[in-house]
């Protein structure tokens, strides 16, 4: 067998652990994966360095179309690339899919304008579900539903939830559930705005933990009575990763996506970034004990996997007002890959584990594990290699989201992502995009 590519002399890691193996390519599939140098086109002595499955991000916000002046297409794969994460699952606000034509709408514009492959999930609207098997079939990544009224989504009470629940268990669909409860965020933002309140505190009485608590319970409850499948998103602290194992742990098909941003940022760094620190649930974490919690419930899969849940805006859109009304959300895809990476230099991770949550576990949950999310035979080509050794610092400056900036600038990171293959093609190398534009659509689970 003539391959095109070979990747010799690495450390290859999945999910279930490191081997001293080399990979093939053959056209945009892996053709080999073992310890002899089968004769190729080219070779890559990656000596030294880890070889891991592009990465897989499957709560991504590119606001195209919708809000291009925030992030678009181009510019939100292009940091995803360099990054090295190679599939997202993408859905935006700002023109939210809800019907098949909305879908096929958004497919068709997007066509030629990311660099990573990519699906596309739907938004659930209370009410609307005579839309979900066919959107399902259509092939929708997931449905996003919202606990409380959020980026002008309506909120799903849990009556709501329940019939979205039902619906999408008889077709097998899988659901992302932002967990807020709406009766008392709205309460809080009442008590809170009758008596004039604009400091950036309001933020944590606003989106307080006992409304993400109170949603995420409710929701395991009924994800489990109904049979359904779902994620609770942005787990943001330990309690409410043990109501979502409960669940699990009960036989509901059940699943915890956490962020870096509840592990890395503090709570009362609201105090002095103000409305950069505008996400939600906003940051847990209180303590260098809280975020060792987190990264112990990631090692041992209670939360079972990442994402960056990137939702940009641009530095002047994000100092353009007061907390009650700049736009929620952080961006994330420059940098997510690169906490993971450094969190095993930290000794909170080992790459296996990069692999398990931020490839292996997302492929497994949402449908892609047929070709993607693991580096074996058959799989596409999907390749990052990684330099342990090397080390780089995040800054606003290094951004390539149209964001520019990072809630991480200044902090550095080792192990840094050298190459990044897309279906066999290397795509990035050395953070600098070497392939423009080579991503396709991905058909959810349900086509």
């Amino acid at each position: 067998m003539q391959l095109d590519h070979l990747i010799t002399g690495g450390t290859l890691v999945n999910g279930d652990g490191e081997h001293r193996l080399n990979v093939g390519i053959k056209g945009t599939k892996i053709a080999y994966v073992g310890p002899d140098d089968v004769p190729a086109d080219s070779v890559m002595d990656a000596s030294g360095l880890y070889v891991l499955p592009g990465g897989i991000d499957t709560h991504v916000h590119l606001m195209d179309p919708g809000s291009p002046e925030r992030e678009d297409f181009p510019t939100g794969t292009a940091a995803a690339a360099i990054s090295g994460v190679t599939t997202i699952i993408e859905h935006a606000h700002g023109r939210p899919v809800r019907t098949v034509a909305d879908l096929e709408e958004k497919r068709a514009y997007l066509t030629g304008r990311s660099s990573v492959d990519y699906a596309l999930a739907a938004h659930a609207w209370p009410g609307g579900d005579q839309d979900i098997a066919a959107l399902w079939s259509a092939g929708v990544g997931f449905f996003k539903v919202f606990t409380c009224t959020t980026h002008g989504i309506p909120g799903h009470n849990a009556a709501d939830l329940r019939s979205h629940l039902q619906k999408t268990a008889e077709y097998g669909a899988i659901s992302l559930l932002h967990c807020e409860d709406e009766s008392l965020t709205a309460y809080a933002e009442e008590i809170l705005r009758e008596s004039g309140r604009t400091d950036n505190a309001l933020l944590l009485e606003w989106r307080n933990r006992d409304a993400e608590v109170v949603a995420a319970a409710v929701a395991g409850v009924l994800v489990r009575r109904t049979g359904a499948r779902a994620v609770i998103a942005h787990v943001s602290n330990p309690e409410v990763a043990a109501y979502t194992l409960r669940e699990r742990e009960m036989g509901a098909s059940l699943y915890a996506e956490s962020c870096p941003q509840y592990f890395l940022l503090r709570e009362d760094e609201v105090h002095t970034c103000g409305t950069l620190r505008k996400f939600t649930p906003p940051a847990r974490a209180r303590t260098n004990g809280d975020e060792a919690d987190m990264w112990t419930l990631l090692r041992q899969g209670k939360l079972t996997h990442m994402s960056s849940d990137h939702a940009p805006s641009t530095m002047e859109q994000k100092m353009s007002g007061d907390m009650w009304n700049v736009h929620f959300g952080l961006p994330g895809l420059d940098s997510t890959m690169s906490i993971l990476l450094d969190a095993v230099a930290r000794g909170h991770l080992q790459y296996s584990d990069v692999a398990r949550v931020y490839s292996e576990m997302p492929a497994d949950i949402y449908g892609l594990s047929a070709t993607k999310g693991r580096i074996k035979v058959g799989a596409d080509a999907d390749v990052v290699v990684v330099d342990p050794n090397r080390s780089r610092t995040i800054t606003n400056d290094s951004v390539v989201s149209k964001a520019g900036w990072s809630p991480f600038d200044g902090r550095e990171v080792r192990g840094v992502v050298t190459r990044t293959y897309l279906r066999g093609m290397l795509i990035a190398e050395d953070r600098q995009l070497v392939a423009e534009r080579q991503g396709d659509f991905l058909l959810g689970g349900g086509a």
